[in-house]
């Protein structure tokens, strides 16, 4: 779509307008100011009245002809003082008025409303910290326009969340881990995670074992010294079941060795995604160093889907080796969904809810296919057909239908940029089975402090701030700057959370 936009009395909210227009675009193309070449014309107005103490934003779209399709404004009053506080209040007055022209014009709702960012609970948080969650609610659908639905989608979790982690909101002290283990039997179509063929010759897997190690003894030692405690550790990938079952004993060994306080975590949990991966070897591996939480994810139960995303394991192999892991003690199993493959509908939805009717696993996350920009499936999006906006939504529906029927409760959530029918990814659990650090992680109340390759550390500021620092994702440029990587990330890690390089430090 090329648009036209023509703006007056503010020259800064460009990113914000064509966020939303991509709600309702697919492709959206700036052209210049007036062009002929433009199929729609946006014509938006941003003004203050400074004696009132307000702003009144008016926006107009046009046809390519100039007939006007639609006129919105929206006024909100300025608070007293906070030139930052004065933006935010201008970005939402204009993104309401341009969200509810483009409503009109296109006839399609947004149930997100202005939200474009992908973690609404992070706004949810903020809010729950100061007002009361009828507050809250009536914020999110009068400020941001939210559906009732997402609204109680979003309270729900916030309630939900604080039950399962009371002390959520006060976490200065306390990290997670996350292990990235970045090899996998083979790459998935939708995949941009740092997966390699472990096959391939992207670098020895041995020579990344060995600096792995190096740097959970080195973060080990930094957690020692500064008395910070562990609440969560989580491998993930790639695959980390990839590996041998040797291979994980060495690594688990080196973990209990080097960091403290291991035997008082809340949660471990291993991705042992690719269920071609589950061995017995590795699950008694598992059993012995007390994992708690194991994913094994079909991502779809139709065998044509697998084969066309390129998941080189069968549906019986899933159900397999779900039904082994039972059997050898491992009592809670998350599984994946993603809603949207290639080749897939309502119909194929319903064939792998019978099948997870017949499993019942403890928790259930269920994505909706993003176009991610380095997937393959991006970059050959002529291959693939994939569903339609009306169709996505009827899933996503059938979904929260099918979950909360059979006592499956949302705690976390999260959106994607380009996601299928502007939806979201919501993990699903029974009662008492919620993954703390999928809640930890995303909604980015804590560091994570990140192990391996692709692994990306996120360390949370006393002002709110995050700072991110990654791993080099290619094993082979891992393998040869591990080092180097460690030191940064510790010195980012003394600097940011205010800890002087080699002071003792207690817990507090």
């Amino acid at each position: 779509m090329k648009i036209s936009l023509i703006r007056t009395g503010f020259d800064d909210f460009q990113t914000e307008i064509y966020h939303i227009c991509k709600l309702f675009f697919e492709d959206v193309e700036w052209v210049s100011d007036g062009g002929e070449a433009a199929e729609l014309s946006i014509r938006t107005e941003l003004s203050s009245l400074q004696e009132a103490a307000s702003v009144t934003a008016s926006v107009s779209v046009h046809d390519a002809t100039g007939l006007m399709l639609c006129h919105e404004s929206d006024s909100r009053p300025l608070p007293a003082a906070g030139s930052e506080a004065v933006r935010r209040v201008c970005k939402r007055t204009l993104g309401r008025a341009l969200l509810m022209c483009l409503q009109t014009a296109t006839g399609m709702e947004q149930p997100w409303g202005i939200l474009t960012g992908v973690r609404p609970m992070k706004l949810m948080h903020n809010m729950m910290m100061q007002e009361s969650m009828d507050t809250c609610r009536q914020i999110l659908r009068e400020d941001y326009l939210l559906s009732l639905e997402k609204v109680r989608l979003l309270s729900e979790i916030g309630e939900r969340q604080l039950r399962v982690i009371p002390d959520l909101f006060r976490m200065e002290r306390q990290v997670s881990l996350y292990i990235g283990i970045p090899f996998c039997p083979t790459k998935c179509a939708y995949c941009t995670f740092p997966a390699y063929d472990i096959r391939g010759h992207n670098g020895s897997v041995q020579a990344f074992l060995a600096g792995l190690q190096y740097e959970i003894r080195q973060i080990g030692s930094w957690l020692a010294r500064t008395g910070m405690s562990v609440t969560t550790v989580y491998w993930g990938g790639g695959t980390p079941t990839s590996i041998e079952a040797e291979e994980m004993d060495e690594l688990f060994q080196v973990l209990h060795e080097a960091v403290p306080g291991m035997a008082g975590i809340r949660e471990l949990t291993v991705e042992a995604g690719r269920p071609d991966t589950i061995t017995p070897e590795k699950i008694a591996v598992m059993k012995r160093w007390k994992v708690d939480r194991i994913s094994i994810n079909p991502q779809s139960f139709t065998q044509s889907t697998l084969d066309t995303i390129g998941r080189h394991h069968t549906v019986k192999e899933t159900v397999e080796k779900f039904l082994l892991c039972r059997e050898l003690g491992m009592n809670n199993i998350n599984m994946d969904l993603i809603l949207g493959l290639p080749g897939e509908g309502l119909r194929e939805l319903e064939i792998s809810l019978e099948q997870l009717e017949r499993l019942m696993p403890e928790s259930l996350t269920v994505h909706t296919l993003s176009y991610k920009r380095a997937s393959r499936l991006t970059q050959n999006r002529e291959r693939y057909e994939v569903a339609e906006r009306d169709e996505v939504q009827a899933m996503m529906a059938r979904t929260v239908e099918w979950t909360g029927a059979r006592g499956y409760n949302p705690y976390y959530m999260y959106r994607q940029k380009n996601i299928l029918g502007n939806q979201e990814n919501v993990g699903y659990s029974l009662t008492g089975y919620e993954s703390l650090y999928n809640i930890l992680m995303m909604e980015e109340r804590q560091t994570i402090i990140g192990l391996g390759c692709g692994a990306v550390s996120k360390i949370m500021g006393r002002d709110g701030t995050v700072e991110r620092f990654p791993n080099p994702k290619d094993p082979s440029v891992y393998n040869s700057a591990y080092q180097e990587y460690i030191k940064r990330k510790l010195d980012l890690l003394d600097g940011v959370l205010g800890v002087a390089p080699g002071a003792e430090q207690r817990p507090g």
